[in-house]
């Protein structure tokens, strides 16, 4: 059968034909428009092809010795990632973990055992409760308890009059599906220090911790001294392969990198990763304020062109990003919005929304826009110009009947 074919039997029953493949989803069309732009905000490793993701160890030479011995279970490579960790985040170790979801079961798990307590306190919007289908009560024993639903970290106040006991804290930096929003840096202290004040341990889900810097106007060191242990992402931030890091106190890291061989974490070979995540550190850590100063100029410009293109509602939020990530949420259904995201990319080769769309309500779709170094290309006049023109193809498109209140 010829490639990219489908086989199926002709009218009269007699024999197999071929058609031709079937359409391609609004996904491929959307990933599609994406590699193709010329002009995008961010290009994302891992929508990249292979081919091109593993360009990016051409610069391992520059960031390890390649003629050291492949690691084996953790040793060589991975723990010259770990050893790079501890020395950014100023604690006492670090433990490199395939994924995130296990490094944060695993401290968690830990903590419990120490404090006596398996409740752990954390916002229903943070990424174990809407992303691991409840791992921590079916796999870790823990009990998740919530604060209030709004979309915003909890305040001094929440913690200090919660209403039942917990062992932990966990504070996720930015939280994500809030619109990447962070507290100031006074708000965040206070927080810990209610969470001291009811001897619970500090835990920060810090997946994008690494561009935290520029909104709290503070070093790595100084917003990771302030829990008791912090988990990082690899990928998120840093464009690496995947991989994660938990860092904190040596006596609870080396407890973490037993539990971590009996959750299946303790991967026979990890190299790539390992070098993917060290070039990450040197290429694209010292970058993120600036990513992060531009976000606040795409921001502000998207809000013009939108208006410009006679948009009646949208919101970009939040108004001034707290890191390169932010939402723009639009009144109009999610396979309106999409569709125009997509067409304006294949037309005009600048991919200007490259993210899905998901609903969030009657008529209301949302979007997470993403500033990596392809935005610094973009001036506020190429952002106002391309959002104008999105909106104006949108309002010729067909609107929800009302407008969110």
């Amino acid at each position: 059968m010829i490639a990219g074919m489908t086989e199926t039997a002709d009218h009269d029953g007699t024999g197999p034909t071929t058609e031709e493949a079937a359409a391609p989803t609004p996904r491929e069309r959307r990933i599609a428009a994406w590699r193709n732009a010329p002009r995008v905000l961010a290009r994302l490793g891992f929508l990249a092809s292979l081919k091109v993701r593993l360009r990016l160890l051409e610069a391992a030479g520059d960031v390890h010795d390649l003629d050291e011995t492949s690691d084996i279970y953790g040793n060589g490579v991975v723990e010259a990632l770990e050893r790079r960790v501890a020395e950014l985040l100023g604690t006492e170790a670090a433990a490199f973990f395939p994924t995130g979801t296990m490094a944060q079961q695993v401290a968690l798990r830990c903590w419990a055992g120490r404090t006596g307590d398996p409740a752990v306190a954390l916002h229903p919007m943070s990424h174990p409760e809407v992303y691991e289908r409840n791992a921590f009560s079916q796999v870790s024993g823990l009990r998740p308890v919530h604060f209030a639903n709004e979309p915003r970290l909890p305040t001094a106040e929440e913690v200090r009059d919660f209403a039942e006991p917990f062992g932990a804290l966990m504070l996720e930096l930015p939280l994500r599906d809030a619109g990447f929003v962070l507290p100031t840096w006074d708000e965040l202290s206070e927080v810990v220090e209610a969470a001291r004040e009811r001897d619970a341990v500090v835990h920060f889900d810090g997946a994008r911790l690494w561009e935290c810097t520029e909104h709290f106007g503070k070093s790595l060191e100084e917003i990771a001294g302030l829990a008791d242990s912090v988990y990082v992402s690899f990928y998120k931030s840093l464009d690496a392969f995947g991989g994660a890091a938990l860092a904190g106190p040596a006596s609870l890291i080396e407890e973490a990198r037993t539990w971590r061989h009996r959750y299946g974490g303790a991967v026979f070979q990890q190299f790539p990763t390992a070098l993917s995540a060290l070039i990450g550190l040197d290429r694209e850590l010292p970058r993120l304020p600036e990513y992060v100063r531009h976000a606040r100029v795409v921001a502000a410009a998207l809000r013009e062109g939108l208006e410009a293109g006679g948009l009646p509602w949208f919101r970009v939020y939040p108004e001034v990003p707290h890191t390169h990530d932010f939402q723009v949420w639009l009144p109009y259904g999610t396979e309106v919005v999409a569709e125009t995201a997509i067409r304006a990319g294949e037309e005009t080769g600048t991919m200007l929304f490259a993210n899905h769309w998901d609903p969030k309500g009657p008529g209301l779709a949302f979007t997470e826009v993403y500033v990596r170094a392809a935005a610094l290309e973009w001036t506020a006049g190429d952002v106002r110009e391309a959002a104008t023109d999105f909106a104006r193809r949108l309002t010729g498109a067909r609107p929800s009947p009302r407008r969110p209140d």
